[in-house]
């Protein structure tokens, strides 16, 4: 998957869902580790850690702007 696709993905599930997101990510990566999918669960895993990523920006960015 591309680190744009990846980007897009998760800024999307994370407008949609808000920081829940990261967590539903998490999680279904283990489901899919689990059910045998180790590619899919790292390609999920990918999307988490963007949409982590992007969520601790966007925190970083608020920070700064309140002081």
């Amino acid at each position: 998957m591309t680190r744009a696709l990846t980007e897009k993905l998760a800024l999307s599930l994370l407008a949609c869902n808000g920081i829940a997101a990261i967590w539903q990510l998490h999680m279904t990566a283990a489901d899919a580790h689990h059910a045998g999918y180790p590619c899919a669960a790292n390609a999920i895993l990918e999307i988490a850690e963007a949409a982590e990523a992007a969520w601790l920006r966007a925190e970083g960015v608020r920070a700064l702007t309140r002081t």
